[in-house]
């Protein structure tokens, strides 16, 4: 009952906004990697924004002053892990917080004691389980430079979806037709296999930030996925395999359009 209520509401935002090209030209154009979409796509991303932005509110700190192209940008980008899904998938929260810029997080950390210390460190975004979605303006501005694997939006996004089935684990709800043990044996060996070679100082094509655990494993990957999805094919095959069946899109199939948009 209350998913149809919740379907019927969405349908009523979408009839009365605007979802065309023009109303979303300016966000729309300062995210390159969006350029590889087929109209269908394209119009679906605009309208998952537009319902994501009725439900949510994207609140100013620190003095920000918040524009209607910064809420499309940030929508746009939000949007974007969820293109295959649908918006039901971010039914769990309803507020971003946008600072200017990086902003300090305080939290409580274990010491190898056990004692406990309150910790004070910056953060370019922050995502609270069942609470807001935290970001910094001058790096979500950032995250729309494509082909460097790096998308603050996106990645706590993926947090976000991490966290659906409990506390973030780096393992989402996943699909029926999906094998959790395979997901578990796929991500669990890459992500060793990347501790191991950060721990030896090797280079790594992924951010070693990664490695801090396998729920920042999932998150760094699903900003790859988006954004570098050959570097993520090369380096981690089974992993893209199953990003791209949860997701159900395939970016990589979209790189020809992209950089032909680019030359």
């Amino acid at each position: 009952m209350f998913q149809w209520f919740r379907q019927q509401r969405r349908k009523r935002t979408l009839a009365r906004s605007d979802t065309s090209v023009r109303h979303w030209a300016t966000a729309w154009d300062g995210l390159p990697l969006l350029s590889g979409m087929g109209e269908e796509e394209a119009l679906r991303l605009r309208e998952l924004a537009t319902i994501f932005l009725a439900e949510k509110t994207v609140s100013p700190a620190q003095g920000i002053r918040i524009t209607l192209g910064m809420r499309q940008f940030i929508a746009l980008q939000a949007c974007l892990p969820i293109l295959g899904l649908d918006a039901d998938w971010y039914r769990s929260w309803y507020s971003i917080v946008l600072y200017p810029d990086t902003f300090v997080s305080s939290f409580d950390a274990h010491d190898e004691t056990g004692v406990v210390h309150r910790v004070r460190e910056p953060r370019m975004g922050e995502s609270w389980d069942q609470g807001p979605l935290i970001l910094s303006w001058q790096d979500t501005l950032a995250s729309g430079e494509f082909r460097d694997g790096y998308n603050v939006v996106v990645h706590e996004c993926a947090h976000k979806l991490d966290a659906l089935d409990g506390a973030a684990n780096g393992k989402p709800p996943l699909h029926a037709s999906m094998s959790i043990q395979q997901w578990a044996d796929v991500f669990g060996s890459a992500y060793d296999n990347l501790c191991a070679e950060v721990a030896q100082g090797a280079e790594t094509r992924l951010d070693p930030y990664a490695s801090e655990g396998p729920e920042e494993f999932f998150a760094v990957l699903s900003e790859a996925f988006f954004e570098v999805p050959d570097t993520i094919v090369d380096t981690f095959p089974d992993c893209y395999d199953q990003l791209r069946r949860f997701y159900r899109q395939d970016p990589l199939s979209r790189l020809p359009a992209i950089e032909n948009a680019a030359a």
